[in-house]
């Protein structure tokens, strides 16, 4: 993890990301990875952002780079699991 991420938001992501925590139920890491994106953008650091929202070090970093690399639909959402499919639902 050598590489810093400076997450910025505009202001509607900042809006979205508001509205998101602000309403309705969501899953929890969709939450969390909103807490992780809008602390970062205030300037927190990774270790403080970590502790408070509740998460690791590493889930904080993956965060950052997926909304750098590939934008906010894509640091919100889940990555696919590794693994067989299931083959019962």
């Amino acid at each position: 993890m050598n590489i810093r991420y400076h997450v910025e938001l505009s202001e509607a992501e900042r809006c979205e990301l508001t509205g998101l925590l602000n309403g309705g139920k969501r899953p929890v890491r969709k939450l969390k990875r909103a807490q992780i994106l809008l602390a970062a953008d205030s300037g927190v650091s990774d270790e403080t952002i970590a502790s408070s929202v509740a998460v690791g070090g590493s889930t904080v970093y993956r965060t950052k780079r997926r909304f750098v690399e590939s934008g906010l639909a894509a640091a919100l959402s889940e990555e696919p699991r590794a693994g067989a499919e299931r083959k019962l639902t």
